[in-house]
């Protein structure tokens, strides 16, 4: 996520950092190149022109330059004004007090507008009842999509009927619908088009009147750099919106959307789609987006994927173990099935305060596959072998090797893993702090 970006602003920063001193030259050099990195990221140049001008007439105060650390100071400076750019905070999507809650989805196709409906419908279904509504009477197979994937969310679905036409029809039967069974959110998927036109809106206005939703979300997909911030204020001059969905924020995003859109329309971003699973949706934060932009991580995400993958069952029992000082392999089985459910390892990196600085991790190619070969290794022992991993000899592990599919080597890393694993834990265990031994990979590469 805006690799290309990050680079350029780290580049930036480390020119500063070098300097000691600052003075009003340096930073309008500095401020060049920022300029430069913002525009080549395909953010919007109003918004560029707009943003720098509010950092250089900050960064150049006595309270900057003359400071111990100005380049600090600077960077801080970047940091609050992109974050401000991007929003003043999380925007919540907002709940009807009378249900049942509507939320009307538009955008253009292929914009990702279906399967965020469902994200959106499962994210929420924690604590109400959603109802997914496929009012796209133009495309069978986008109401097919919504179905399935409804399905696999485990949330409820209503479609038009064989041969339906009349959106509207649809819609007051889906409200009717949702009241019978007792849903208190309803989600819209509506038709989209591949550019936007009159008809569009004119349909999608006449939803919007039969309905009044509660939320009127614009879909937008973020890879398309500034043409998203062109469509959402296209939209938004024709229909009022309420918030946008900024999706495949995992992708190769040069950053414009995420950085211009809301400056650009007024229109608070709301969600980021991270990923093609019904569960990869999370609440935009312009502060935690800054950061990851900027190359200071994400720690507060880090943490709450941390805390996702691993529930209370399996945080006791890795407790368990450190209490008792020993480690089984079931245990070193459980950790790498908690790092595999945090998703992609670079995406995980990511969120580590400069690791893209840190020697080795700066190139590293992280294949999710050694992941599953590790873990292939581990079910096929024994459960005696996986008790005490020491009886693992020459026989027993031609034999794991075999039956894992991998090789007598990968079984020895494995098996060493272990081992440095254990020496780890025991130190936890001892109190000897957690320095780390010679060598240590603490996730299989």
């Amino acid at each position: 996520m805006f690799d290309s970006l990050r680079e350029r602003l780290e580049g930036v920063f480390k020119g500063l950092r070098s300097r000691g001193k600052l003075t009003e030259e340096d930073i309008s050099a500095a401020l060049r190149d920022v300029r430069r990195a913002l525009l080549e990221g395909d953010v919007n140049f109003r918004v560029v022109k707009d943003l720098v001008d509010r950092i250089r007439e900050r960064a150049v105060g006595r309270d900057v330059l003359d400071s111990i650390t100005p380049a600090q100071q600077v960077i801080a400076v970047v940091y609050e004004e992109m974050a401000a750019l991007m929003g003043s905070g999380r925007q919540s999507l907002t709940f009807s007090p009378k249900p049942p809650t509507k939320y009307l989805l538009v955008g253009l196709q292929g914009s990702g507008k279906t399967t965020t409906c469902v994200k959106i419908a499962k994210k929420i279904s924690d604590g109400h009842k959603p109802l997914v509504v496929g009012c796209d009477l133009r495309r069978p197979a986008a109401v097919d999509q919504l179905r399935i994937l409804a399905e696999q969310a485990g949330v409820g679905f209503f479609g038009p009927s064989e041969g339906e036409k009349d959106v509207l029809l649809l819609v007051r039967r889906a409200e009717e619908y949702a009241a019978q069974r007792l849903y208190d959110v309803i989600l819209f998927d509506t038709a989209g088009r591949l550019n936007i036109d009159d008809q569009l809106m004119e349909e999608l206005a006449s939803l919007g009147g039969t309905l009044s939703p509660t939320e009127t979300l614009l879909v937008v997909d973020s890879m398309t750099g500034q043409e998203a911030v062109n469509v959402a204020a296209a939209f938004n001059d024709k229909i009022p919106l309420s918030g946008i969905v900024l999706t495949k924020l995992d992708g190769d995003s040069r950053g414009g959307a995420a950085l211009s859109i809301r400056a650009a329309t007024g229109v608070p971003v709301k969600l980021a789609g991270v990923g093609e699973k019904v569960t990869d949706i999370e609440q935009f934060d312009p502060q935690r987006m800054a950061q990851r932009i900027l190359g200071m991580g994400d720690v507060q995400g880090l943490v709450e994927r941390i805390q996702e993958a691993a529930g209370d069952r399996e945080i006791e029992k890795i407790a368990a173990s450190v209490r008792k000082k020993r480690m089984t392999m079931d245990d070193m089985l459980l950790q790498i099935r908690q790092v595999r459910k945090m998703g992609p390892l670079d995406k995980v990196l990511e969120m580590i305060p400069g690791a893209g600085r840190i020697k080795g991790l700066d190139n590293v190619q992280l294949d999710p596959g050694r992941l599953a070969h590790v873990e292939a290794v581990i079910l096929s022992m024994t459960k005696k072998e996986r008790e005490n991993p020491q009886i693992i000899k020459g026989s027993r592990r031609r034999r794991i090797a075999q039956g894992s599919g991998t090789s007598v080597q990968m079984v020895n890393q494995v098996l060493k893993q272990f081992e440095q694993m254990s020496m780890l834990m025991k130190r936890f265990a001892t109190g000897k702090g957690a320095k780390l031994p010679k060598g240590f990979p603490p996730i299989p590469m």
